[in-house]
């Protein structure tokens, strides 16, 4: 019996609690579970990783909830350019884009990168078109404009101007969408979106949309998905570093991911988090900020929910059995 998983994240720059509404804080949570049950529909019926992560991706870049797709981040001329990218654990194929304009869901941009260029990452204009020609949605840039946005932007704009970046929160500052999956042929993948954060400098890409960095998959040892200050998870290749010390090392995937999430990127003073799933379908979610949006559906089908301490309970859905 192979057993199958599913993780989501949606970023650990959550609010602090009083800083939405409980009806705000449902909503998220309501769209956290979506797309789980997106992904897991795919996996139950024996589909791929790689379908799974898109599908459960997909609903948290239309959600306005995250910064991915819709509702992302604005950068320092309140332009929005988005990063993705998607990896398949079965052969380390990967695909990217960079400083995307109009594609209303990078991670398919990322998808069509990996099967259908001979690159690994498209930026800019360039992906846009080559999201274009084959058949993408793309979309005016304002699309992706929402009013917290705007308003995040506007707030990190004056903690520039005072000199408080420091001080800014984590939703303030950055926020990312990511899944990773075991399918029930023993294929691992990941996928991660993001907006980067707000009024970053024009052209800044971040660790989302980097082999290694913010995505990593790798059949017989785990796939990962991260969240945070991107400099920092290119820097240490935080998705690669979390699979080496269980390749390498032999540590569990909970006891790897806590030492890079919990210990060394901590040790930054950053705020950081992942998803991450091994070929056994365990599943881990750490992070050292006051919270992270989070999600997970085991092998049994229970499907849980969180922001931040509090982990709800949703539904049991589908037996993932095979």
């Amino acid at each position: 019996m192979t057993p199958i998983a599913l993780a989501i994240h949606g970023g650990c720059g959550v609010m602090a609690k009083l800083g939405l509404s409980e009806e705000e804080w449902q909503a998220a949570r309501a769209d956290l579970a979506a797309s789980l049950r997106a992904g897991w529909a795919v996996l139950v019926k024996g589909g791929s990783a790689l379908d799974a992560v898109e599908a459960a991706v997909v609903v948290m870049e239309d959600s306005p909830h995250f910064n991915a797709g819709y509702g992302a981040a604005l950068n320092e001329n309140a332009e929005h350019e988005l990063d993705a990218s998607m990896m398949d654990g079965s052969n380390l194929d990967a695909g990217g884009v960079c400083a995307a304009t109009r594609i209303r869901n990078p991670v398919k941009a990322a998808r069509a990168v990996m099967e259908k260029s001979s690159a690994v990452l498209l930026t800019g204009a360039a992906a846009d078109c080559f999201a274009e020609r084959n058949g993408l949605d793309i979309v005016a840039p304002d699309y992706f404009t929402t009013e917290r946005r705007q308003k995040a932007l506007a707030a990190m704009k004056a903690h520039a101007k005072a000199g408080t970046f420091a001080a800014a929160s984590e939703s303030e500052k950055h926020g990312t969408v990511g899944a990773v999956a075991l399918d029930g042929s023993g294929h691992l993948a990941a996928a991660t979106s993001t907006g980067g954060y707000n009024n970053k400098p024009v052209g800044r890409v971040g660790d989302s949309p980097i082999v290694g960095a913010g995505t990593y998959a790798r059949d017989g040892v785990c796939a990962v998905s991260g969240t945070g200050q991107g400099e920092y998870f290119i820097r240490l290749v935080v998705g690669h570093e979390i699979a080496s010390r269980v390749a390498y090392l032999g540590e569990t995937l909970e006891a790897a991911a806590n030492r890079v999430i919990r210990e060394d990127l901590k040790s930054y003073g950053i705020g950081a988090g992942a998803v991450a799933v091994d070929a056994k379908g365990n599943v881990t979610a750490p992070y050292n900020t006051d919270g992270m949006f989070r999600g997970w559906v085991t092998s049994d089908g229970r499907l849980h929910v969180a922001s931040h301490g509090e982990v709800f309970f949703v539904e049991t859905l589908e037996d993932g059995a095979q």
